[in-house]
C-alpha cells in the first residue's frame, strides 16, 4: 500500500502535534514561547482594585509547617498561584527568582502550589536552584484570588487591596514592577 503525499503530510502534522503536548521537547518549546509572548504585568486602577475578602486561609509551606495567612496582614504581598507542569508558570519562574532575591525580605511572598506534588515540587526547585517560599492550602483561598488558570499572579497593598491581578507568563522582574514594589514599600 502506498501513501499519498497527503497522507503523508497529515501524519506528520499528527506526529508533530503529539510531540508538542506529550513529551519534553514539546513542554520546553511552550516555554520559551511562554517566555517570548510574557510581557510586564498591568497595574489595576484606584477605583477598581478589589479589597481581600478575608484573611481566613490555612496553608502549610514546603517542610509541613501550618501557615495562617491572617498573620500577613498589613503586609505588601504577591502571591503567585502556580504548578511544575505549567509551561507559562515555569516560563515565569526566574524573573519571579530574581524579584524574590531582591525584595523578599521586604515583601512577603507566598507561592501557591495547586494541583502537583510535594515531591515534585521539591525536585523541581531543587534542581532549578529556586529559593522561593512554597505554600499548599488547606483551606479554601479567599473567593478574590480564585482563577482557574495558571499562573494567576497578586499583589496586594498593606491595606489588603488587590494592586496587580495577572493572569499568563509576565515579566516579574520590569522596572514597573520594581517600582510598583518600592512605592507599596513606602505607604
Amino acid at each position: 500500500m502506498r501513501f499519498q503525499k497527503k497522507q503523508i503530510v497529515i501524519g506528520l502534522f499528527l506526529v508533530g502535534i503529539l510531540v508538542f503536548l506529550f513529551t519534553p521537547l514539546g513542554f520546553m518549546v511552550r516555554v520559551r514561547m511562554s517566555i517570548l509572548l510574557s510581557s510586564s504585568a498591568a497595574i489595576i486602577k484606584t477605583e477598581m482594585q478589589t479589597p481581600l475578602d478575608t484573611y481566613q486561609w490555612r496553608l502549610v509551606d514546603q517542610e509541613g509547617n501550618d501557615f495562617n495567612f491572617e498573620r500577613k496582614k498589613g503586609e505588601v504581598l504577591f502571591i503567585n498561584f502556580w504548578a511544575t507542569w505549567c509551561p507559562p508558570c515555569v516560563a515565569e519562574m526566574p524573573s519571579l527568582q530574581k524579584l524574590y532575591d531582591d525584595y523578599g525580605e521586604k515583601v512577603a511572598f507566598m507561592f501557591v502550589v495547586t494541583k502537583d506534588n510535594s515531591e515534585r515540587v521539591t525536585k523541581f526547585l531543587k534542581k532549578k536552584g529556586y529559593t522561593i517560599p512554597v505554600y499548599y492550602a488547606k483551606t479554601k483561598n479567599p473567593d478574590v484570588l480564585t482563577s482557574k488558570v495558571l499562573p494567576t499572579t497578586y499583589i496586594i497593598n498593606r491595606d489588603g487591596r488587590i494592586i496587580v491581578a495577572e493572569i499568563g507568563a509576565t515579566d516579574w522582574n520590569s522596572p514597573k514592577i520594581r517600582t510598583l514594589l518600592e512605592e507599596l514599600l513606602k505607604d
